[in-house]
């Protein structure tokens, strides 16, 4: 029988770190993980673990303070931001593309609502940008020739260009450039002190290196609408206080409370996964097949019939929340149960396989609390 979360945070953090242990070691060992950082959130507070190294070539142990790519994991702060700019009512979900970018009005993308962009229904947007597309305006112009083979709100194909308009749009919204708006807006307002889209000069020393699948130390190339899609850099020391908040997001001001209430409304439900902004949700007790086949390779390449929830469904309930994110040589997952505060933050500077990734946190989670 698993103990309940308040107990393991009162008086056993050996056994905690035992049976983290035990779920992270021989994953690092199968997959020649060089380093990975996990922590905890159980009843508000945070638990770390550090293993191997951010840099080989340095032989740089891995702390709570070690800056990785988080990948997707991005797509959840893109989300935030575009909740916190209909919060501040610079946009509405509502609003078309071209009303912010008429150079897109009139054109296919411009059928589509915001909404459709956060939660990858636009007609069919595929994963990536084609390899020609390199700057601003070749991105602009893609769009623009873009042709559907759906309907908005029909199908859900996950989609780099779709959530990275929306990103791009909600800093327009707010007047100024996405990276700036994340750095200079969202993480102070969530006390993210080492989390960036640029990582300045005095941080590098932080910033982990990835490596391939041949070993080579790499670190995340620049892309059309990259920092809106997989652009983040962040330590489980400030992604544990972003769960947090998400748990409870009472200590922060009203407009980024309301603005995390609205990245866990649910949108469309995709088989037994619940489309938000950024955030895909489950309602609690779920089984590991289920949350495999949520995050399987199928649902990130494959159209799937995206229905719609209509009006939007606040969480309620017992309701797990996740994200996987991933670059060349990064890999990491997110997930957390609010109405038992618990989460997990993931870590590791190898793109290891995410069903390795799921399994681990939901073997950890499942002995804090009962699933």
């Amino acid at each position: 029988m698993a103990a309940s979360a308040a107990s393991w945070a009162g008086d056993d953090a050996a056994r905690i770190r035992g049976i983290v242990e035990t779920a992270i070691r021989p994953v690092m060992a199968e997959h020649d993980v060089p380093g990975m950082a996990v922590a905890l959130t159980i009843d508000g507070q945070a638990f770390y673990f550090n293993y191997g190294l951010a840099s080989k070539q340095g032989n740089v142990p891995v702390t709570e303070r070690t800056l990785f790519e988080l990948g997707s994991i991005s797509k959840t702060f893109t989300g935030l931001l575009a909740a916190y700019a209909q919060v501040s009512g610079k946009l509405s979900l509502a609003d078309h593309p071209g009303k912010f970018m008429p150079r897109l009005k009139g054109s296919a993308i411009d059928r589509a609502k915001l909404l459709h962009l956060g939660t990858y229904t636009a007609g069919g947007l595929p994963l990536q940008f084609p390899d020609d597309i390199m700057d601003e305006a070749q991105t602009t112009s893609y769009f623009q020739a873009w042709a559907p083979d759906a309907e908005p709100g029909k199908f859900r194909r996950y989609s780099n260009p779709s959530i990275g308009l929306l990103g791009h749009i909600a800093a327009l919204a707010l007047d100024g450039d996405f990276a700036e708006a994340i750095e200079t807006r969202l993480f102070p307002e969530l006390g993210l002190n080492s989390s960036y889209v640029r990582v300045p000069q005095e941080a590098m020393a932080d910033y982990a290196w990835g490596y391939d699948q041949a070993n080579n130390p790499i670190r995340v190339n620049r892309g059309p609408l990259d920092a809106q899609a997989y652009g983040v850099k962040s330590s489980t020391a400030d992604m544990i206080r972003y769960v947090q908040a998400n748990i409870d997001p009472s200590p922060l001001k009203a407009p980024w409370r309301r603005a995390i209430k609205d990245t866990h409304q649910g949108y469309f439900t995709v088989g037994d996964m619940v489309q938000g902004l950024g955030w895909e949700h489950y309602r609690h007790p779920i089984t590991l097949d289920r949350l495999l086949e949520g995050n399987s390779r199928g649902m990130a390449l494959e159209p799937r019939i995206a229905t719609p929830l209509v009006p939007p469904e606040l969480s309620s309930g017992l309701t797990l929340f996740n994200k996987t994110g991933s670059t060349n040589g990064f890999g990491a997952y997110v997930a957390f149960i609010p109405q038992k505060q618990i989460g997990i933050v993931m870590l590791a500077n190898r793109n290891f396989p995410i069903p390795a990734r799921i399994r681990a946190a939901y073997a950890i989670m499942e002995q804090l609390t009962p699933f």
